[in-house]
């Protein structure tokens, strides 16, 4: 049988290695901050300079980000390492100041505009195809790939093709930042101010810091220009306003947005994608059976819109891939009053974590939790809604999951519709989450026409 019951997994430890080995371990993978312990429990608690406490419970996480938001902001390390990025934008802001920018861009990320930004997904899974064919049958790293499919995705999106921004320098700002930044300190530990500077992040910093400056200009020069005949992300965010208030972004507000979506409607799709092909790779008969649903969907041609309600099985492969690998694989709040959850009493200034990776492999939440089965997902109400989190939930759930769900199909189904992957061996992806779910050293595979 080809199947792989149990893909690469994080080796949580199953000891506590003392304060340094933390921080280094952090430093290396923030997911190696779960215990193994984590896997079985409600609830796992513990102290390094601050009390911490990790939720495994449905219940409790549903009371933490729906029943009692505003008593569980975002985390001080949280803010720390993207709030030099992406300022007090929608990921970071909270209370009414979330709320507003919340209510100003959700049209943007309505259904109907979501659907009708799919021609440029197509387009980007045409081109991944037309590079991967090229290559020729030989080992070609889809990881890399699946950055620039999704990286030209949302370039198209934010900037309609205009020259406003240089799509090359903006990606090596992020991604510079996400490998530096994303390092967990001891000054982050111990509560430091964002203003302390941190070893190794300034050179990271210098290059964002010029991101905004171009973007600042972009946002001014469209202003200027006026929205180009059929809208992009950056025209809907200019003409954006509270329903409410009436209100409207300033120019350091809408381009802090901006450079959030554009991390996260990036970054996270194509570590979502690079999974989903390293598993397909070990899982033959999966890939034959989604290979074959695609090909019947879609006839040779690129997947669009109108094609993902006949591609459930594929939608299924990118649901059991985002419980496996998490793009986003813990979520941390900072408790502002006292509270119970799981039978485990938080105190004010506590630190309360979701570890979604282990919520994903829960031994009570899941069957087989270590196991690749799609076929999970064929019911999703069937699916405990607090016990699979790779959006969130509640009010601050991810407001692309849409867009994110429609490209990520898209563009799996029309590669698999094209091509027969095959693992290349000794060359097994390593999970590593910095700020986002990374497979270190690439996914390796060999593509060869079908």
């Amino acid at each position: 049988m080809s199947v792989a019951n149990h893909p690469v997994r994080v080796p949580l430890l199953d000891h506590d290695p003392g304060f340094f080995k933390s921080v280094a371990n952090l430093q290396d993978n923030v997911l190696l901050a779960i215990p193994a312990q984590a896997l079985e429990v409600p609830v796992f608690s513990g102290r390094t300079i601050v009390s911490w406490h990790m939720i495994m419970e449905p219940q409790a996480i549903k009371r933490i980000l729906l029943d009692r938001l505003d008593d569980y902001p975002k985390s001080r390390t949280t803010k720390t390492l993207l709030g030099p990025a992406i300022g007090d934008s929608l990921f970071i802001a909270e209370g009414a100041h979330w709320r507003w920018q919340r209510r100003a861009t959700a049209p943007a990320f309505s259904h109907r505009t979501v659907t009708s930004l799919a021609p440029v997904m197509s387009a980007a899974a045409e081109a991944a195809c037309t590079r991967i064919a090229a290559a020729g049958v030989r080992a070609v790293d889809v990881a890399e790939e699946m950055t620039i499919a999704t990286f030209d995705v949302i370039a198209d999106v934010t900037f309609s093709g205009d020259d406003m921004m240089d799509r090359a320098a903006v990606h090596a700002a992020i991604d510079g930042y996400i490998n530096e930044a994303g390092k967990v300190s001891v000054l982050d530990i111990l509560g430091a101010p964002s203003w302390v500077p941190r070893l190794g992040r300034g050179p990271a910093m210098r290059l964002m810091t010029q991101t905004k400056k171009v973007a600042d200009n972009a946002i001014t020069r469209r202003r200027a220009k006026g929205a180009r005949e059929i809208p992009d992300l950056l025209d809907m965010l200019l003409a954006a306003k509270d329903p409410k208030s009436g209100r409207s972004m300033s120019t350091a507000e809408l381009r802090d947005n901006l450079l959030t979506f554009i991390v996260a409607g990036h970054e996270t799709t194509a570590q979502t994608l690079a999974w989903a092909l390293y598993l397909m790779g070990l899982d033959e008969d999966a890939q034959a059976r989604a290979r074959t649903e695609a090909q019947t969907a879609l006839g040779g041609r690129v997947a669009g819109a109108d094609d993902l309600e006949h591609l459930p099985f594929i939608r299924s492969i990118i649901d059991e891939t985002l419980r496996l690998y998490p793009a986003g694989g813990m979520l941390s709040r900072t408790a502002m009053a006292d509270d119970t959850l799981a039978g485990a009493q938080i105190r004010k200034g506590d630190t309360v974590m979701i570890p979604v990776y282990a919520l994903g492999r829960h031994r009570d939440l899941w069957d087989e939790p270590d196991a690749f089965r799609p076929d999970r997902f064929a019911d999703r109400k069937a699916i405990d809604r607090y016990a699979y989190l790779p959006f969130g939930d509640g009010p601050r759930v991810c407001i692309g999951a849409s867009f994110a769900l429609q490209e990520a199909v898209i563009i799996l189904a029309t590669l698999l519709s094209r091509f027969e992957f095959k693992a290349v061996k000794g060359r097994t992806p390593d999970p590593k989450m910095l700020i986002t779910l990374r497979p270190q050293g690439g996914v390796w595979l060999t593509a060869t026409p079908v």
